[in-house]
C-alpha cells in the first residue's frame, strides 16, 4: 500500500464505488503482510516514500518470489531485489514477468519508477574497474527510483590524471557516490573538488590488508575533506537511497 494506491481507494469509498467494509477488507493488510517466514512492510512507502525493497543473500529463490509477490499486491511502486543471484532473478520473473535482472549490480528491477519531473543528476564513481559491480547497483537504483545516473569508472588515485580530466561532469551532478576499495582515497580526492555533498562506498576489493573493505571504510570515515557521508562495505544500493533522499525535495505537512 503506497500513497496512490490508498488516495485511489479513498476516493472511490467518496464516490461511492466501495464500501467501507470492502475498503477495510484491503486495508488489512496494513501495516504488513505475514507471509509466516518474512513480514512485508505494506506501510513503508507510506512513511519514507520509498517502499520496501528486497535483500536476497541468504534468501532463497522461492523465498524471495513470495515477498516479491507480496509487494507487487500491495504497491504501485518500484521494487529492488538486490544482491540477486540468476536465480533469485528466474523466481521472480515467475511473479513479474517484465521485471529486468542487472547481472553485474546482481539487482531485480520490478516496475521502475517513471522518470521525475525533476530530475537529479547522480555522477557514480569508481577507482577501478573491480569496484564496477557496486557502483551499477546505486547506478541502477538511482535509475529505478526516476533520476539520471552519470557513470564515470576506473578514474582511481593510482592515476588522478583519469579523473581531474574528467573534471567537468561534476559541474552538473546533484550529488557524487564513490566507490573504491584498495585504500579507499579516491572519496576524499573527489570531495575537495566538487560543491556537493559525497557518498563514499567503501567495496571488498583489495588485497590482504584491505581486510574485507575494512581498510578503505576507516580511510573513508577518517576523511580530511568535508562533506562526505560513508555507507557500509559494499552498500552501492544504501549510497543510491541517501543520494535519492538527498535530493528530494521535502513536504512538511501541516498538523
Amino acid at each position: 500500500m503506497d500513497e496512490n494506491n490508498l488516495r485511489h481507494l479513498l476516493d472511490r469509498v467518496a464516490g461511492g464505488k466501495l464500501t467501507v467494509a470492502d475498503a477495510l477488507r484491503e486495508l488489512r493488510w496494513l501495516p504488513y503482510a505475514d507471509l509466516g517466514f518474512a513480514k512485508v512492510d505494506h506501510h513503508r512507502a507510506l512513511r519514507t516514500g520509498i517502499g520496501e525493497m528486497i535483500y536476497c543473500a541468504s534468501k532463497t529463490p522461492a523465498q524471495t518470489r513470495e515477498i516479491a509477490r507480496a509487494l507487487i499486491e500491495g504497491s504501485s511502486g518500484p521494487i529492488l531485489a538486490t544482491k540477486a543471484t540468476e536465480a533469485h532473478a528466474k523466481a521472480i520473473e515467475q511473479v513479474a514477468p517484465g521485471m529486468t535482472w542487472h547481472e553485474i549490480a546482481g539487482l531485480v528491477v520490478v516496475r521502475p519508477a517513471p522518470r521525475s519531473s525533476q530530475p537529479a543528476r547522480i555522477l557514480v564513481i569508481t577507482a577501478g574497474t573491480s569496484d564496477i559491480p557496486v557502483a551499477e547497483e546505486a547506478a541502477v537504483t538511482v535509475e529505478a527510483l526516476g533520476h539520471d545516473a552519470e557513470r564515470l569508472y576506473d578514474v582511481g588515485a593510482a592515476g588522478i590524471h583519469r579523473l581531474t580530466g574528467a573534471r567537468d561532469l561534476f559541474r552538473t551532478a546533484s550529488i557524487t557516490v564513490v566507490c573504491a576499495g584498495m585504500d579507499g582515497i579516491l572519496p576524499t580526492i573527489v570531495a575537495g573538488m566538487v560543491g556537493g555533498p559525497v557518498v563514499a562506498v567503501p567495496t571488498s576489493v583489495g588485497y590482504g590488508a584491505g581486510a574485507g573493505g575494512i581498510t578503505p571504510l576507516l580511510t573513508m570515515l577518517n576523511a580530511c575533506a568535508p562533506g562526505v557521508a560513508v555507507v557500509n562495505i559494499d552498500n552501492g544500493f544504501g549510497a543510491a537511497i541517501l543520494a535519492c533522499l538527498i535530493v528530494r525535495p521535502r513536504h512538511i505537512e501541516a498538523d
